[in-house]
This record gives structure tokens, C-alpha cells and sequence, in this order.
């Protein structure tokens, strides 16, 4: 079984592999009964099987994002940005907690779409404030750039590989180390290595985050769509719909940056 980089989407017990085997719920290798294939199917529900399924995934990942988009809207309205930064350290800790000890309580997860959306509303419209238009851009630019890997992934276009999945585990890896020794520097010099401070370089690396986000909602799509195949339990569509969730936010994240470095030019 393939993972996704995803570090919510990666240590789920269901995909433990077990002698070049994976472990999981779905029928049985190679049968034909017509009632076991249609109760596994893809037509059956989280309701009749017990199993996550593509579709509750799909509806849990609207309800987090329904969140973040109501309690970043009445950040922007109220004019609490200043919650913006308590709020993020409150989402990266309950996204650690979440990722680290596979949290499937919809409470917990709910929770953090909804701080994360306060960060995101914050942000956003201070962005806003500056680059008139900025953030319905990015957020267009974000479903589409979705929607495409969506298509490109689905029709077959995109085929997730063992070497895929590599290549793209290992420069996820090494974007992240870069932004840890570029924040290090920025204790001992302003700007830190100069990677997001305008200019032809921060739109290069604007540009290759956002290639690793679209290629991470690839192995995340991926990793969904095995899941049900296999009869993941139920409960982990939350954590599937985390993980996706926390994908967007990064590569809305990287296409606001973008455009704002585009605007100064």
C-alpha cells in the first residue's frame, strides 16, 4: 500500500504491511461473490460497511473547511487579526497531536479547522489590506490548481508509483529542511537566507512549494482512494479529511504568497 507524505496519512495501523501483504478490511483477494463485492464496493456507504468510503471523506472535508471559512470570515470582520499568531500555535499544536497519535475524534479535528481558520482569516486579510483582489485570486487559484491535479490524478494521467511517492516524500523533506535552516538564520540575520523577501528567488521557491503541495494532493488523493479500497475503519475519514485539508491550506498559502510578490513587481 502506497502512503501519502502527508504526515496525518502515514502511520494509520490499517496500512501496517505484513510480509509484502497489507492488512486491512476489504474482501478477500481475488473473490467473486457478487454480495461481498457489492457490500465492499465502491457504491456502499461508511453507513452500511462500517469502512471509510471516498465519499465520507469528501463530506468531512467540506465540514472542515465550512469551519475555517466561517471563523476566518468573523476574524476578518470582527478585525481580530491579532488572534492570527495565538491561533496558528494553537492549529500546529493540535495538527502535531492530531498527526502524531492518529486522532480520529471529529471534536479534536473540527477544532483545529476552526483555529486554523482564524489564522487564515487573519492573514488573509491583512494581505487583503495591501494587494486589493489578492485573496479571491488565491482562492480560485487554489481550486483550480485542485481540481486539476483531481483530474490529472483520476484520469490516469498521474500515476502514483513507488518512485513517485519517493520523489515526492523526499522533496517534501527537503523544502521543509530549508525553511527550518532558513528560520534558524533568521535569529542571527534579517531575512533569514532571503527566501521570502521578494524578488525572482521567493517567487522560485514560491512556485516549487507549490508544485510540492499539488503533488502532495496526488499521494493524499491516492492514499484516500486505497483506503477505502482496502476497508479503512470509518472513523479515520476525519483523518483523511485532515490531512487533505491540511494540504489546501499549505498550497493556498504558497499561491497567496505568490501573487504578492507578483503584485510588488
Amino acid at each position: 500500500m502506497r502512503t501519502s507524505s502527508n504526515p496525518a496519512l502515514t502511520r494509520i495501523p490499517a496500512f501496517a504491511q505484513a510480509n509484502g501483504r497489507t492488512v486491512g478490511f476489504g474482501p478477500r483477494p481475488g473473490t467473486t461473490d457478487p454480495l461481498e463485492q457489492g457490500y465492499f464496493g465502491p457504491s456502499a456507504t461508511s453507513r452500511d460497511t462500517g469502512r471509510m468510503t471516498v465519499e465520507d471523506v469528501t463530506v468531512r472535508t467540506a465540514i472542515l473547511l465550512g469551519t475555517a471559512v466561517v471563523t476566518g470570515a468573523a476574524t476578518w470582520m470582527l478585525n481580530l487579526g491579532g488572534l492570527a499568531l495565538p491561533a496558528l500555535i494553537v492549529a500546529f499544536i493540535l495538527g502535531l497531536v492530531i498527526s502524531l497519535k492518529q486522532v480520529t475524534n471529529p471534536a479534536v479535528i473540527i477544532a483545529y479547522a476552526a483555529f486554523e481558520g482564524v489564522f487564515l482569516g487573519g492573514i488573509s486579510k491583512a494581505f487583503e489590506a495591501r494587494y486589493s483582489g489578492i485573496v479571491v485570486q488565491a482562492i480560485i487559484g487554489t481550486l483550480a490548481v485542485a481540481a486539476a491535479m483531481l483530474f490529472m490524478y483520476r484520469s490516469g494521467r498521474i500515476r502514483v508509483t513507488p518512485q513517485f511517492t519517493k520523489m515526492v516524500i523526499g522533496a517534501t523533506i527537503g523544502y521543509g529542511v530549508l525553511l527550518l535552516v532558513n528560520l534558524v538564520a533568521g535569529f542571527f540575520t534579517s531575512g533569514g537566507l532571503g527566501l521570502f523577501s521578494g524578488g525572482l528567488l521567493s517567487m522560485g521557491i514560491c512556485l516549487i512549494a507549490i508544485g510540492l503541495a499539488s503533488l502532495n494532493l496526488v499521494l493524499d488523493f491516492d492514499f484516500i482512494q486505497k483506503g477505502a479500497e482496502q476497508g479503512l475503519p470509518e472513523r479515520y475519514g476525519w483523518l483523511a479529511a485532515f490531512g487533505l485539508m491540511v494540504t489546501l491550506v499549505w498550497l493556498y498559502i504558497e499561491i497567496l504568497r505568490l501573487l504578492s510578490y507578483l503584485r510588488e513587481r
